[in-house]
This record gives structure tokens, sequence and C-alpha cells, in this order.
């Protein structure tokens, strides 16, 4: 067999093979870990101390490794981990640059709706019956 007979056959083979090294499936963050992120967020902001700064930047760490949250809301926690700090004064500038990205992120990081198609509704296309040129106006 020459090696460009093996080469192939091993690529073969290895396509046929099931992929073994596929990621397991992780859920979406619950609506109540984003709340719970959300308020110690406000808290930090809040009250500037130490310990609510801390647990809101702890609870947002570990998603910004969860492999199916889109990048909009990857930023919103890296936001939240980076403005959630003490400050020697707790200014409005302060509270609302937390407050503002503490407020995106149960938007941004929500669970997408899966849109299902209404039964007895026409997918697209012309309207039957309706003549026209098939783009909602009527024929001219």
């Amino acid at each position: 067999m020459t090696p460009f007979h093996s080469t192939a056959a091993l690529l073969l083979l290895a396509l046929a093979l099931p992929v073994q090294a596929a990621e397991p499936y992780v859920p979406w963050p619950s609506k109540e870990k984003l709340r719970e992120i959300q308020l110690a967020a406000y808290s930090c902001s809040r009250e500037n101390d130490a310990a609510d700064c801390s647990r809101a930047r702890s609870l947002a760490d570990p998603l910004m490794d969860h492999p199916r949250l889109p990048v909009v809301c990857k930023n919103v926690l890296w936001a939240v981990i980076e403005r959630s700090t003490t400050a020697d004064s707790n200014d409005y500038k302060r509270r609302d640059s937390i407050d503002n990205e503490a407020r995106r992120l149960t938007i941004s990081c929500a669970e997408p709706v899966k849109k299902t198609p209404k039964p007895n509704q026409p997918q697209g296309g012309p309207n039957p019956g309706g003549g026209g040129n098939g783009f909602g106006f009527g024929a001219s």
C-alpha cells in the first residue's frame, strides 16, 4: 500500500468514527441565577461594601466561561466584574455605572425564546386567493 492510500484510508476511518470529544450539554443560567448576580451588583453599588462587591464578582465570574452565552452577555458580565469594586467616594457616577450594567444583565443574558410557527398560518409566499403580486400589494 502506498503512503497516499494508507493516509486516505486513515482519514476515511476517522470520518466514520463517532465524535467522542463532543462537549457535554451545559444548561442556560436560570433567571434566578441572573437575578442573584443583578441584586449583588445593586448591593455593591448601593452599599460600597467590599463583601457585596466581591460577591457580585464571584457570582458573575463563572459565567464568563459558559459555552452557550453570547458575547453580548459576556460583555455585560465583564463590565459587572470590572465595575463592582469599592471606591473612596460612592458618587452617583460609580453607582450608575454598576446599576446600568446590572440592569442589562437579565436582558442580555436571558435564554433566547424559540419562535414556533402558528398552526394554520401560511409560512410566506403570495397570498393565495388575495390576488396581487405576492408582495402584499394589489396589482396596479
